[in-house]
């Protein structure tokens, strides 16, 4: 064909390499499935390219290629063209941009938080752009404690409302349509570009792009805006939570490589890309209700001295343990963070229609939803929970097996692993109102009180279910108290409840803040925590 043709014409003056390069191109487009794989491998791991290589191969490549490529750990990121150049807007305001793409969005038969939200990122910017342009405008003392002092108010943080605000639209599927065809895909391009200095809004922007490339109808439009070459560089970045988003997005786009699909706060912490390493199992991290995907997870901070400061003790510090140290310790472990928390915690903005969503059982159906679509169930898994969390992971294993469609999910669950979950209750349901909240914001006193009849009930069928499956479990539990605030000291989760009553318990010398972040990879927490991991998957995963 043309191609052999060229490669034999010339070969006399061509570089060695030409040749290797377009079969290479050519096989990215074959109709086998492995060879096209393996193509895109051998593409992204030839290091002899040249500059003008690299530009004639990011020009020559499919979307389909394009995407993997992204997915290939440390590819070169001169194979993706720059995202397209945008036409410059005099007097561009960010704030403008999002409030116009806000108010272009269906907002009748939607979700009551949703609506809410918008409402509110609308109201507020607004405000904002009235007092940037001198004006006076008045809402009826409606607005948020902000609008008694707007001009203070920084941009970044009215454009963060904003696209938080996206972010629940964008979990909609019917408007996903309505963002990409109002020109959302450019405008947040446009916005990432102009806030390079903030990983929060390009976390959002991210996170926004992860939720519409669920579509596969959208795909296109996504990476002929640029999206893919951004997408790339950031999961590299060395913050392991831009990172997450980049490699959450990249999955949702990958229909070659991938079957799952990874919804709104279910985030990838390992692999991060293809790999060809087989995945044996996966571990599913849940955190506690103040807690968060990745902040809960993290090492525990440790207070230096000048010295050890000075001796860079600190340069091995992990935002995330289960990505940095469970990773590498398992490397064919297919590692999962979820996040289940919706409110607006900037502007402490609370959905008036979320407390219907605030019981164990509404979290549990949702979550299952999720779980099921990113395949968790198909191989043997780890649940491993902190606090409240700990319950939320017992009442969807029991609500998994009243549903025929989830049943792998228990016959696969192989152990549980608990860190301070107050199976029993807490003295916290005692306190004053304000304390209560500040620990458990979104749980019924009633499910929190010691022994009651919620709790107990939860209990009794988890470990019948956990007998009968054989699952393992572990369960730390806490034993120094945790400060809330300057004046109180509580230990949260008392020993007597964080025993299950079934399986082993350890008790740890921390707080229930700590009793989740190990201080250190030699530490007891650590290590006891990979053991059981190691323990109940068997010779599975040989990690």
């Amino acid at each position: 064909d043309s191609l052999g043709n060229y490669c034999r014409l010339s070969h006399l003056d061509a570089d060695p390499h030409e040749c290797s390069l377009w079969l290479l191109l050519k096989k990215t487009q074959s109709t086998i499935w492995t060879e096209r794989l393996q193509a895109v491998q051998d593409l992204a791991q030839n290091h002899y390219w040249q500059d003008y290589q690299y530009r004639t191969a990011a020009q020559a490549i499919d979307h389909r290629t394009a995407i993997g490529l992204a997915r290939t750990p440390q590819v070169d990121l001169r194979f993706f063209l720059p995202p397209p150049a945008l036409p410059e807007v005099e007097d561009f305001l960010i704030e403008d941009g999002l409030r116009q793409l806000l108010a272009s969005l269906p907002q009748s038969e939607v979700d009551q938080c949703v609506q809410y939200f918008t409402s509110l990122a609308l109201r507020e910017s607004s405000q904002s752009l009235a007092s940037q342009r001198g004006g006076l405008w008045c809402f009826g003392g409606n607005g948020l404690p902000y609008a008694q002092s707007l001009t203070t108010i920084p941009s970044e943080k009215v454009e963060s409302f904003c696209l938080q605000a996206l972010v629940q639209h964008s979990k909609v599927l019917s408007h996903c349509d309505h963002i990409v065809a109002n020109g959302g895909l450019h405008l947040l391009q446009r916005v990432y570009q102009l806030r390079r200095d903030s990983q929060k809004i390009q976390r959002n922007i991210v996170r926004i792009i992860g939720n519409l490339a669920l579509n596969e109808s959208l795909h296109t439009a996504i990476v002929q805006s640029g999206w893919v070459s951004v997408l790339a560089e950031m999961v590299q970045s060395p913050h392991i939570m831009q990172a997450s988003h980049a490699a959450r997005a990249l999955a949702n786009l990958d229909r070659d490589a991938e079957v799952q699909k990874y919804q709104d706060g279910v985030y990838i912490l390992n692999p991060h890309c293809r790999t060809n390493q087989p995945i044996k199992a996966d571990v599913l991290f849940v955190h506690g209700l103040l807690g968060a995907a990745f902040k809960t997870w993290r090492q525990k901070d440790c207070e230096l001295t000048e010295d050890e400061e000075s001796a860079g003790v600190q340069e091995d510090y992990t935002e995330c343990w289960p990505k940095s140290w469970l990773a590498s310790d398992c490397p064919n472990l297919r590692i999962l963070s979820v996040e289940y928390d919706t409110h607006l915690s900037d502007w402490r903005a609370k959905c008036p229609a979320e407390n219907q969503r605030k019981s164990l059982a509404y979290r549990s159906g949702e979550l299952l939803k999720k779980l099921k679509a990113a395949g968790v169930g198909d191989r043997p898994v780890i649940w491993v929970a902190h606090s409240m969390g700990g319950l939320l992971v017992k009442k969807m294993l029991l609500d998994a097996t009243k549903d025929p469609e989830l049943s792998p999910l228990v016959k696969n669950t192989k152990g549980v692993l608990f860190y301070s979950v107050p199976h029993y209750g807490t003295f916290m349901a005692e306190y004053s109102v304000n304390v209560r909240y500040l620990l458990f914001p979104s749980i019924e006193v009633k499910e929190l009180c010691r022994d009651s009849p919620a709790l107990r009930d939860l209990n009794e069928n988890f470990i019948s279910i956990a007998k009968d499956q054989e699952f393992k479990v572990l369960s730390f539990a806490e034993t120094q108290p945790t400060s809330i605030g300057p004046m109180i000291k509580i230990l949260v989760v008392p020993g007597q409840s964080a025993d299950l009553g079934f399986g082993d318990l350890i008790e740890v010398n921390v707080d229930h803040l700590n009793i989740c972040k190990p201080e250190k990879k030699d530490t007891l927490l650590y290590k006891r925590s990979l053991q059981f991991i190691r323990d109940a998957l068997g010779e599975q995963t040989l990690c």
